[in-house]
């Protein structure tokens, strides 16, 4: 890992701490916003131990990636959450008979960025 990438990684830490020490909840209910808080701090904490030890250039940009993404994301609808995707069990296939192998393979690939490392650690 550059030092360039290093100090771009670990200012994302700690833009997530700082986002966590002031979330605030959209209900406003104080039980929420720590619940949430907490929740913040634990993602962040497990999802950069996790990948502490990455070296591949290209994963540790698309591990920015994300994390810059569940930001703007969290940020934006107020909730700390990952967002859902709802793709229909059997939606992405043509009319012509494709496997279950295939269908899961195209929702893999149809899976937003913010989500990769989410079903990872669920």
């Amino acid at each position: 890992m550059t030092p360039a990438t290093r100090q771009e990684v670990l200012g994302l830490y700690r833009k997530v701490l700082r986002i966590a020490k002031n979330w605030q909840s959209a209900s406003g209910q104080i039980e929420e916003t720590m619940r949430e808080k907490e929740y913040i701090r634990n993602e962040a904490r497990t999802l950069f131990q996790k990948n502490k030890n990455v070296t591949d250039p290209k994963l540790i940009k698309q591990c920015i990636e994300e994390c810059e993404a569940r930001i703007e994301i969290g940020l934006h609808y107020n909730i700390p959450y990952p967002r859902p995707i709802h793709l229909p069990p059997m939606g992405l296939a043509h009319k012509h008979g494709r496997t279950l192998r295939h269908q899961e393979k195209l929702r893999k690939i149809s899976k937003p960025i913010y989500l990769k490392s989410h079903d990872e650690i669920s």
